[in-house]
């Protein structure tokens, strides 16, 4: 039985076990108030910015500084996915094939501006991933074969790959003691060209990618999407596109961007800024258009998945499996926004802690205040009454 399973088992079960005979929340909406600014008001969360949100209505039930600027760590994310949906062709593949022309002493790459190219070939296999090392490797082989054994000078003509990956192309030859010389070119047409292929490798479809890149928090998976998204938007491949897509996504969602600062699409700058207000309006619209279906799944889940697979396990059980949402941390910042369910309804939330202590125990202080009080409102949307079984079964 796989981990995820038995979490989910186990889940289950925890949900049953805390049904009451009438399957309510712990606190009604109206009881919210009150006990959320008291617990908001630890010094553990150094005067937070909180929003919680009705899911059905849309009606704000609780607010606490949700207009001032704040900085989101990875809740960034969040606008990242949703520029990703909007954008990207979720069953889109990316391709890099790798041929040699030995006539002309030069390797030819012609990549597509894959994500997620693995520079650990069983790593890479193992999750479906391009290999760089498979590629290095075989054209290594191939310009041995075809010069007695020796790595003679090479020329190496690429296109459409990241500046990293060119990097690590370079640092895998040079290990081996061959290193070519590198030539970038826009696009690459080799109809003209004699070549005799090497590899051709392919990484897993967008949906796939945007799944792992929210549930790890995975920083040069959101700012290579991020781009991606902008360029097939038709905006500039970097970060002055993505913000560019991130305040027309909001505008076209009629939310204020008008305090939106945005450095980078990954959330690792601290000079990025957000309202509480901003986000819990973008996630409550998110949920209800059909454009955006994508996103709740590949949240983590509280005690069960991602990071936030051991969160609120042992801070607050009663909400593990009721909670999806985007986790966010930097030093001295905690964050984090997504829906929880209670019982008849959905709540939307947004937390955001960035004027915390520094350092990993206020951190993790910060994360277990926050834990607890979402376990205020988490309950399993479980009918009050269970049919009885059939008595012929």
């Amino acid at each position: 039985m796989s981990m995820f399973k038995f979490k989910s088992i186990f889940v289950g079960a925890i949900a049953l076990s805390l049904v009451s005979p009438t399957a309510s929340a712990n606190l009604k909406p109206a009881e919210i108030p009150p006990v959320f600014e008291k617990l908001l008001n630890s010094p553990t969360l150094a005067n937070p910015a909180m929003i919680v949100i009705d899911g059905s209505t849309g009606e704000t039930i609780y607010e606490k500084n949700i207009n001032a600027q704040r900085k989101p760590a990875s809740v960034m994310k969040v606008l990242t996915a949703a520029m990703v949906l909007q954008y990207l062709d979720p069953l889109k593949v990316f391709t890099t094939e790798i041929s040699i022309a030995p006539e002309a002493n030069t390797i030819y790459i012609k990549g597509s501006l894959d994500p997620w190219i693995g520079t650990t070939h069983s790593v890479a296999r193992k999750m479906n991933r391009a290999s760089l090392t498979h590629m290095a490797s075989n054209a290594t082989n191939a310009v041995r074969s075809y010069n007695a054994g020796e790595l003679v000078d090479y020329t190496v003509v690429y296109s459409d790959l990241y500046e990293q990956d060119v990097k690590n192309f370079k640092k895998y030859w040079a290990d081996r003691g061959f290193k070519p010389v590198f030539k970038a070119q826009k696009t690459l047409d080799l109809s003209s060209v004699v070549t005799v292929p090497i590899a051709i490798e392919t990484s897993p479809p967008v949906a796939k990618i945007l799944d792992w890149m929210m549930l790890w928090s995975d920083n040069e998976l959101a700012e290579r999407l991020a781009r991606l998204s902008s360029k097939a938007a038709g905006e500039p491949f970097g970060i002055l596109g993505v913000e560019k897509i991130f305040r027309k996504l909001l505008a076209d969602l009629q939310i204020d961007a008008s305090k939106l600062v945005v450095k980078d699409a990954s959330g690792l700058s601290k000079s990025n800024k957000v309202t509480a207000k901003m986000i819990g309006e973008l996630l409550y619209k998110l949920r209800k258009d059909a454009r955006f279906t994508g996103l709740h799944p590949v949240l983590p889940v509280s005690g069960v998945s991602g990071t936030l697979n051991d969160r609120f396990i042992e801070t607050a059980p009663t909400a593990v499996g009721l909670v999806r949402a985007k986790t966010g941390s930097l030093n001295g910042t905690a964050t984090l926004a997504g829906y929880v369910e209670s019982s008849d309804r959905e709540y939307v939330f947004v937390t955001l802690a960035d004027q915390i202590p520094r350092g990993y125990t206020s951190l993790k202080k910060a994360r277990a205040a926050i834990d607890k009080i979402l376990g205020r409102i988490a309950a399993p949307n479980i009918p009050a009454e269970i049919s009885p079984l059939p008595q012929n079964l």
